[in-house]
């Protein structure tokens, strides 16, 4: 669906370029390109929904207060332009910013429940970094919590790919800053003349890969399972760090995305295995549809 989406969101804008460009260079009359323009943007807006407000704001989705006729047709992804992209990189942020509220829609409700989303997470952006800049063949647990020996859990961000699982942390902090790792419980980050601990990323990154692996070998799935503390913007200073920990930041992030975005395994069924077992151990808030409910009685 996302696919067919965007290839025609594309067409569109494509069409309008090359009318565009034939106005230029004098082969297109204006009164023709006007009518041309109109025609194409109507089309678009047919399949956007309009939204006034600055582009970062995200609306907040309350299924509850959907029929569930509504809620299905709800489900068709009808992204509206905030403005009138100027390139091809603008037009594929727009579309995956509009398509973001529905993924989120989609991960939480099945055929007969559906969990209300914090407000918040639609203005995550971490999770929206997990959800646009990665292929969606990657299946993602964001700050999921587990449920061990009945007690819950908040782990790090879990991404299960078609050739293994990656625990992965990630430390934000200003542009440039420095990690400066070490064993111990805190790390110290360095930004300038200034310096703060931080608590060791190692202590959640640890604990997320140790039940990862229990889980899997519980049901005796074989399936790597890679940890890896990720900063996108600044640098991470650690000797002294264990050879099964992937550091990933801004001296390598680039080649590290670049590999994977462009894996392009099919899903597979041993990565969908892990999911569900994964899910199962899983804390999940829901309430049930009440139009089965209705069915039934």
């Amino acid at each position: 669906m996302k696919k067919q989406k965007w290839e025609g969101v594309k067409k569109s804008f494509d069409n309008i370029e090359l009318t565009s460009s034939l106005l230029k260079a004098g082969t297109f009359h204006e009164e023709e390109w006007m009518n041309e323009k109109g025609s194409i943007f109507t089309k678009l807006k047919g399949m956007f929904q309009k939204n006034k407000q600055d582009e970062a704001a995200i609306p907040y989705i309350d299924s509850n207060e959907l029929s569930a006729e509504e809620e299905e047709l709800d489900f068709e992804c009808q992204p509206y332009f905030y403005a009138e992209p100027k390139s091809l990189e603008d037009l594929k942020v727009q579309f995956l910013n509009q398509l973001f509220p529905f993924q989120l829609k989609w991960a939480s409700s099945t055929l007969t429940e559906k969990s209300i989303v914090k407000k918040a997470f639609y203005y995550d952006e971490a999770l929206k970094y997990y959800l646009q800049r990665f292929p969606d063949t990657y299946l993602v647990l964001y700050k999921p919590v587990f449920i061990l020996q009945n007690a819950p859990i908040e782990l790090d961000t879990i991404i299960i790919t078609p050739t293994g699982v990656w625990c992965i942390t990630l430390l934000e902090a200003e542009d440039s800053a420095v990690f400066v790792g070490s064993n111990e419980k805190f790390w110290t980050k360095k930004k300038d003349d200034k310096e703060k601990k931080i608590l060791s990323p190692l202590i959640t990154i640890n604990k997320t890969e140790k039940v990862v692996k229990k889980i899997l070998e519980k049901y005796e799935i074989d399936f790597p399972v890679k940890k890896a503390i990720l900063t996108r913007n600044g640098y991470i200073d650690y000797p002294m760090a264990p050879h099964h920990l992937t550091i990933i930041e801004k001296r390598n992030y680039d080649d590290w995305l670049k590999i994977m975005r462009h894996n392009h395994s099919p899903l597979k069924a041993i990565q969908l295995k892990t999911a569900e077992k994964l899910l199962y151990h899983c804390l999940t808030t829901c309430m049930r549809r009440y139009e089965w409910d209705i069915k039934e009685e």
